[in-house]
């Protein structure tokens, strides 16, 4: 099993287990995934990051097919719309972060407030409306919401966040956090002062050529 894809399984692993210090999961809430040939690799449903294994990680068709002892994530089907409709998508990152839930609690996009905002790929961050978790229905929901860009928030849920690989795709997650929080606590100030649509689209084209960097 673990010769299936070794280094994503590993990567999977470390990520995982990265969630709840970055913040982005409390528990075994949340769950990651990376595209593979003929599928997907996504994090087991209900195992403590702590416990996990590269062995656990397990294997999704783009069927919607799995063999392993272990039940992929509840919400396998909504990763795997991600990849059927986002052909740039390598990883995805789910999580339920405070301040991003507190938002999506209240189904409030986050707007223009920093210019970190176009790491997500535009001048704001949707929310999906609501629908039961794991459903077909929260699926398409999110990937309307990922229209345009790589972040959306889930209305009463959390966040969903992908990029070319899972390194980047956490990154972004968290500036997600970030920004949720840098918008609640401006609205007790009386709202942020927002950026202009064309400053956006002038980072968004400078972030083209900037990110994470990683070593080789």
């Amino acid at each position: 099993m673990t010769s299936d894809h070794p280094t994503h399984r590993a990567q999977l692993v470390h990520h995982a287990r990265r969630l709840v210090p970055l913040g982005l999961a409390t528990g075994s809430s949340g769950n990651l995934s990376i595209r593979v040939p003929g599928g997907m690799l996504i994090t087991p449903s209900g195992m403590d990051y702590d416990t996990l294994q590269p062995e656990d990680m397990v294997f999704v068709g783009d069927d919607g097919q799995w063999q392993h002892v272990l039940d992929p994530s509840s919400e396998w089907r909504m990763h795997q719309a991600v990849y059927q409709a986002r052909p740039e998508a390598g990883a995805v990152v789910h999580g339920h972060p405070t301040y991003a839930t507190v938002l999506a609690i209240r189904r409030m996009a986050i707007p223009a407030l920093h210019y970190m905002i176009a790491a997500a790929g535009g001048s704001s961050i949707r929310c999906a409306p609501y629908h039961t978790y794991g459903s077909a229905e929260l699926s398409a929901a999110a990937v309307d919401a990922l229209e345009g860009r790589k972040a959306c928030l889930l209305a009463n849920h959390g966040l969903l966040a992908f990029e070319r690989d899972l390194a980047r795709a956490m990154w972004l997650a968290r500036e997600v956090e970030t920004l949720a929080q840098q918008y609640v606590m401006t609205l007790q100030l009386g709202g942020p002062v927002l950026l202009e649509d064309d400053e956006i689209s002038r980072v968004v084209d400078k972030f083209s050529r900037y990110g994470l960097k990683q070593r080789d």
